[in-house]
C-alpha cells in the first residue's frame, strides 16, 4: 500500500454504499493473507481456494452492516475465514455421517500429475495440524492468526475479545505444546503460496 493509497477504513465505507471497485481493492490487499490463513487450517491448496472465496462473499453480504473497529479489515477477515472453515467441518462431518450408513464403494483413484512440493507441503501441513488439532481452541485460534498470518497480539485480541497478554499466553503455551510433540520449531514452518504460485 503506498501513501496515495486509502486505508482499508476508507475502502469499507465506500464498499458499504456499493463501490465494487474499492471492495476489489480490498480484496487484492488482503487475499493472499486469508488465503494462507485457509490453507493453514485445513492443510489443503483447494480448500482453501473455497475457503477464500466463501470469506469474501460474506464480507460483500455484511459490508453495509459492519463498520470496521480497526485501520486493518485483515483481523476480521481473518476471524470470518475461520467461522467459514469450521462451518465447512461441520457439514463434512455430518455428510461424513450420512455416508457411513450408505454402501461403501470402491475409490477411484486420483491420476492427476501432482507437484512434488505441493504434495509435501500438504503432507508437512496434515502432521501439523494433526498436532494442532490436540490444542485447546483458544490456542488454535491465537497460534493461527498471531503466528500462521502475522496478526499482531494487540489486534488479534481485539478480534478475540480477550487482553493481549492473554493473547500472548495462548501462543506461548500452543508454541511450547507443539515443539514438545512435534521438535525443534514446527509452528513457523508452515508453508505459504500466493494465489498466483497454485
Amino acid at each position: 500500500m503506498t501513501t496515495d493509497d486509502p486505508d482499508d477504513r476508507t475502502l469499507w465505507s465506500q464498499a458499504a454504499a456499493g463501490s465494487g471497485p474499492a471492495f476489489g481493492v480490498l480484496f487484492d490487499r488482503h487475499a493472499k493473507a486469508v488465503y494462507n490463513h485457509c490453507f493453514r487450517l485445513t492443510a489443503s491448496w483447494a480448500a482453501a481456494e473455497d475457503h477464500l472465496q466463501n470469506t469474501f462473499l460474506v464480507a460483500w453480504r455484511k459490508r453495509d452492516r459492519l463498520r470496521l473497529e480497526h485501520d486493518s479489515a485483515l483481523p476480521w477477515l481473518l476471524a470470518v475465514a475461520t467461522n467459514v472453515v469450521r462451518s465447512d467441518r461441520r457439514t463434512v462431518a455430518r455428510r461424513l455421517r450420512l455416508f457411513r450408513k450408505a454402501p461403501v464403494e470402491a475409490p477411484v483413484p486420483d491420476h492427476a500429475d501432482q507437484v512434488a512440493e505441493r504434495v509435501d507441503d500438504q503432507r508437512r501441513m496434515a502432521r501439523l495440524l494433526t498436532a494442532v488439532a490436540e490444542l485447546p481452541r483458544n490456542e488454535r485460534e491465537a497460534l493461527a492468526l498471531c503466528v500462521w498470518s502475522g496478526v499482531s497480539y494487540a489486534d488479534a485480541a481485539g478480534v478475540l475479545g480477550i487482553a493481549e497478554v492473554s493473547v500472548r499466553a495462548r501462543v506461548s503455551k500452543a508454541k511450547a505444546r507443539l515443539t514438545r510433540r512435534l521438535g525443534a520449531a514446527p509452528v513457523v514452518a508452515a508453508p505459504a503460496l500466493t494465489l498466483e504460485d497454485r
